[in-house]
């Protein structure tokens, strides 16, 4: 017995408990992410992954810079935008790829993409449906002045302009749309035999990635939180992959698509974790179209590289 509170006392001089000593509680972080079918490994992660349960707020990176989240969503156009305003954002994991879909009428006289040309294409401006547009009639030998650019309709009630595009599709008041999931499925569905769709993964698909602030990738306390959160998408991920059906009411619940629009969406998107490997070459791309819509220059692909940070992802990884 006295042998037994001698050790017991050596390990408390030293600082230490007898068993391992118990970590520091995590650092506060705030999460936000646009509410769409891409953000789902991050919902799960901080409902059911992370240490701490945590509350998803709605936003993109803008949220990073006004000071409202320490992390955030967001397609790469927007990274290529609000870095202009924010230098310090930092890509520090893909979350989604996923694969936009035009939808057209036939009875608009649409069979080919070429067919596009003087047609009205109703669509989001200036963001990654924007760009799948360009890429897509880039395909064809057409640009974005050989259509009809067409605006989404005001918010009716609780129907944002997104929730209306395959409505305007349907009663003919545009000939296409461009738009990210489940609206692509949903237009599908209405048109029937009406419909046409586009697709070509090797041309486009968004980039979702998670971002942070460079200061607080240097700060150890606040990175360690970050790196936390990381290493729990990869878990929420490998959890949606193996059985989504048990996640998805929670998914639901956060971005008010039915699961079954949900399950519509969930063929158009692949979950790799770590940062694409041609991220850099896609940030260099689009940079010219992003670049050309502001009335700049582009920037250099070793100015664009500054933006990627590996590091963050490689660590949560090696941990789990």
């Amino acid at each position: 017995m006295i042998r037994t509170a001698v050790v017991v006392a050596g390990f408390l001089l030293l600082g230490c408990a007898p068993s391992e000593q118990a970590e520091a509680p995590l650092a506060p972080i705030r999460v936000s992410g646009s509410y769409w079918i891409e953000l789902s490994p991050v919902l799960v992660a901080a409902n059911s992954f992370y240490p701490q349960q945590l509350q998803v707020g709605e936003g993109g990176i803008v949220r990073i810079t006004s000071g409202e989240a320490d992390l955030a969503t967001n397609a790469e156009t927007q990274l290529l935008r609000e870095s202009l305003t924010n230098p310090d954002l930092r890509i520090i994991m893909t979350v989604t790829e996923s694969f936009y879909r035009l939808v057209a009428r036939r009875s608009a006289g649409i069979a080919t993409l070429a067919d596009l040309k003087g047609k009205r294409v109703m669509l989001p401006r200036n963001t990654s449906a924007n760009y799948y547009l360009v890429a897509m009639l880039r395909t064809a030998g057409l640009t974005e002045d050989d259509v009809t650019l067409v605006d989404l309709p005001p918010a009716q009630g609780d129907q944002t302009g997104m929730d209306q595009m395959s409505d305007a599709l349907a009663r003919g008041d545009v000939d296409a749309i461009s738009i990210w999931e489940p609206e692509p499925e949903d237009a599908t569905r209405r048109l029937g035999s009406d419909a046409i769709v586009f697709q070509d993964r090797s041309v486009y698909r968004e980039v979702f990635n998670l971002h942070a602030r460079a200061p607080d990738l240097a700060d150890p306390n606040k990175r360690r939180s970050i790196v936390a959160f990381v290493r729990a998408v990869a878990e929420a991920t490998a959890a949606l992959k193996r059985d989504p059906d048990t996640h998805w009411p929670h998914v639901s619940s956060i971005t008010g698509f039915t699961t079954e629009e949900i399950s519509w969406g969930w063929p158009e998107m692949e979950f790799p974790v770590r940062i694409i490997p041609d991220m850099l070459d896609v940030l260099e791309v689009e940079e010219v179209w992003v670049a050309k819509e502001r009335n700049r220059m582009p920037r250099s692909r070793a100015e664009l590289a500054v933006f990627i940070d590996t590091s963050v992802v490689e660590e949560a990884l090696a941990s789990r």
